[in-house]
């Protein structure tokens, strides 16, 4: 290859690249493949999980069980390494498979119509702001002053560039609930396009706020984000009167991992299906009369004109989403709700146990689900250090999140936490602080 650029080595083919970035690193000779893969594993062996010890971290993200018929059904060869799904030609198989995810979807949300997945919680909130403003002529996007910073920086990414700004709304002090009032005094006021809420919210609050909001904004688009786990016992976005729900799949069949696979969930009213960005299979009859599969609709900007496309996202989180499919139906409508009240269950315990803890403060009296809020009297950040050294992972510090709460901490707990996971907790942060 040298040799018929004209060069007499590597490191003139690399010229152009700065000295200081094509310096190598000092890695030592080769070894052997089975030496190797002994390095490499007492390296990873350092590595500590969730599975290893108590995590209490959740912000989105949570440890549930997951059925080992998810493991077995997405371990299929087929659904495993199947490129992405949104051929016209894709496997009925697979295609099938999203139709019933999107029917978890809608059926968990109340809407008539989902999507076949997003990448996330946060990239299905900027897909949402932008499929308001093609639904209302406004330029101003409602959003909850408790809005997790990586939400907040996302969907001001997605905005660029489209003229939309973001207008906060803030929260009780008291309860961590929202503030109508502030909503309905921003919609008075005109060019809004559409109002983002969630349930539960960034402080773990099953809000009964979010009811009234579609009373207070008339015909603005209502955009509502949930976790799919405490749908079942819950109102549903749909009943709450949104036109588009949206929301974090994750904890419906897919594990923690460094980041994790993640599964955007974006379901929306019948009439404003074609605005809805990514695509949606849909179940028609083939030739012979059988039912068959098919990408019903695909408004992207690979299928259609690009000045006409609803959103340029070229892919979709199907494993994630068949994951979660499987996750539902093998769960059962039975077993998602007992699952949701075992969560809330979970999580009242242990707000009573570490409200007795000296330097604990709980932050809002209200209802919540798996996750809340507390005051320390020392740093979170620093907490959380002392904590890993004590073999407990803490929460969520809310420095970055929500202004005025540097010294709180999300702390979430779910199914898996067991009164000994809750009182090691306890007593780290008791002697932590």
């Amino acid at each position: 290859m040298l040799g018929r650029l004209g060069m007499t080595s590597p490191e003139e083919l690399f010229a152009d690249v700065p000295g200081d970035v094509r310096k190598r690193s000092d890695i030592g000779a080769g070894m052997s493949e089975m030496d190797t893969v002994s390095k490499i594993s007492g390296m990873l062996k350092k590595n500590v999980t969730g599975a290893d010890i108590p995590c209490f971290m959740g912000a989105g993200a949570y440890r549930h069980y997951v059925p080992a018929a998810v493991d077995h059904v997405t371990g299929i060869s087929e659904f495993y390494t199947s490129y992405t799904p949104y051929q016209p030609e894709i496997s009925q198989g697979m295609l099938q498979a999203l139709f019933e995810y999107q029917s978890v979807v809608c059926e968990l949300t109340g809407m008539d119509a989902s999507n076949s997945s997003m990448y996330d919680h946060a990239t299905a909130l900027g897909e949402a702001a932008r499929m308001c403003s093609r639904m209302c002529k406004g330029k101003t996007f409602v959003i909850p002053e408790a809005l997790s910073a990586e939400k907040r920086s996302v969907l001001r990414n997605y905005l660029t560039g489209t003229g939309i700004r973001t207008v906060t709304y803030g929260f009780d002090k008291r309860t961590g609930s929202l503030i109508s009032d502030d909503i309905s005094d921003t919609v008075g006021k005109g060019d809004v396009c559409g109002v983002y809420a969630e349930m539960p919210n960034l402080f773990g609050c099953l809000d009964k706020n979010v009811a009234s909001i579609r009373s207070k904004i008339g015909d603005v688009p209502l955009v509502i984000g949930v976790n799919p786990m405490c749908m079942p016992i819950v109102r549903s976005p749909g009943d709450m009167g949104a036109d588009i729900a949206i929301g974090e799949g994750q904890p419906m069949g897919t594990r923690l991992g460094s980041g994790s696979p993640l599964l955007g969930m974006f379901a929306c009213r019948q009439e404003h299906i074609r605005k809805m960005p990514g695509r949606i299979v849909g179940m028609t009859s083939d030739a012979g009369g059988s039912t068959a599969f098919c990408l019903t609709l695909q408004t992207r900007e690979q299928h259609i004109r690009r000045s006409s496309a609803t959103s340029n996202i070229c892919t979709n989180e199907a494993l994630t989403a068949v994951a979660a499919a499987v996750y539902a139906v093998t769960m059962g409508a039975d077993g998602m709700i007992d699952t949701a009240k075992r969560n809330m269950e979970r999580a009242g315990a242990l707000r009573s146990l570490l409200s007795a803890v000296k330097g604990i403060e709980l932050v809002f009296d209200n209802v919540h689900f798996n996750e809340f809020v507390i005051k320390m009297s020392k740093d979170p950040a620093k907490v959380n250090s002392e904590l890993l050294k004590k073999g407990v992972m803490g929460g969520v510090p809310m420095k970055g999140h929500v202004k005025g709460m540097d010294d709180c901490m999300l702390i979430a707990t779910t199914e898996m936490h067991s009164d000994e996971d809750h009182r090691k907790l306890a007593g780290a942060l008791k002697e932590v602080l």
